[in-house]
């Protein structure tokens, strides 16, 4: 019969299941992809992936450079970095070996990041259009028209509980108790009002689906089977991208060149949208939960782009 735990040895395992919980579960998730993928490359080529030399680092990430992404890159040398440092084992990311291949990289592979493509009032009006009566059309004319007021991310989209929300007559309030950029979970509070056309308020359409789904508590977004059942379990984070997929492809919407189609294209639309409005940096991000300005007007000079050249004032 095994010994009992001591108490240190709990405290121990207390700490580290804390220090792993420190971040999102995407994150960990892509980090254990990251970490694989090194160490299957290591076995492949006889290298030591812990400790790994700067050099054994600096040749898989050129190994990897025609097949991967150069933010990918970066983010497999966090991975790598992150290894390292919870085995207490030293990593210099700066070291001249892999700054210098990354920078080489760069230079021979980088291309101009793909942004999310924007979806506006115009574009989610076409795609509220396509969702019929039933199971699936009233969970996706929800899902879409409340990510989009709400400028929510994916991962927040799913995570909505029926606790989270609180209808009255003048809309809702929905309660964000954990994001992205709120590990610490201090918790947000939104307000969306009634929109002033029906087949476009998201309030509505929240409505309708909560009394489709009789969702008196637990997860709001839900799976629905094919024949149109509507089951307990949580939609996972990539069914709003493959929602949005199929919405985008029935409502005919193109994806301008250059640019991709993601949920994240919600948030994207909801600041283009709010600048055309006039709305003013403080309000639009008190709103989107964004920490940096310069993040959120990268969206703004997309969508002013032509309104703020100065090619406009040459008189042609």
């Amino acid at each position: 019969m095994p010994s009992p735990a001591k108490p240190a040895e709990i405290a121990l395992a207390a700490a580290l299941a804390y220090a792993q919980g420190a971040d999102a579960p995407e994150t960990r998730r892509a980090y254990a992809t990251d970490w694989r993928d090194f160490t299957a490359w290591c076995a492949k080529t006889g290298l030591d992936p812990l400790p790994a030399a700067p050099e054994t680092i600096a040749a898989f990430l050129a190994a990897a450079a025609p097949r991967l992404a150069l933010a990918t890159l970066r983010r497999r040398l966090a991975a790598i970095a992150r290894a390292h440092r919870q085995a207490g084992r030293e990593f210099w990311p700066g070291h001249p070996a892999i700054r210098g291949t990354l920078r080489g990289i760069a230079r021979a592979h980088a291309a101009p990041p793909r942004q999310a493509a924007a979806l506006a009032t115009a574009e989610l009006r076409r795609l509220v259009a396509t969702c019929g009566p039933d199971a699936a059309g009233l969970r996706d004319r929800a899902l879409l028209l409340l990510g989009y007021a709400a400028a929510l991310r994916r991962s927040e989209l799913v995570a909505i509980d029926r606790e989270h929300l609180r209808l009255e007559a003048a809309g809702l309030r929905l309660t964000l108790p954990r994001s992205k950029t709120d590990p610490e979970a201090a918790g947000a509070l939104l307000g969306i009002p009634r929109g002033r056309h029906p087949a476009t308020c998201p309030v509505r359409a929240l409505e309708a689906w909560l009394t489709a789904s009789a969702c008196e508590f637990g997860s709001v977004f839900r799976k629905v089977d094919r024949w149109g059942g509507i089951e307990t379990r949580r939609l996972h984070p990539d069914a709003v991208r493959q929602i949005l997929a199929r919405r985008v492809a029935a409502a005919g919407l193109a994806v301008p060149a250059g640019e991709t189609l993601s949920p994240h294209g919600l948030r994207a639309g909801f600041v283009t949208e709010a600048y055309r409005a006039g709305l003013r940096d403080e309000e639009i991000m008190g709103h989107t939960r964004h920490r940096s300005l310069a993040s959120m007007r990268r969206y703004v000079r997309r969508a002013r782009l032509l309104d703020d050249s100065p090619a406009q004032k040459l008189g042609l």
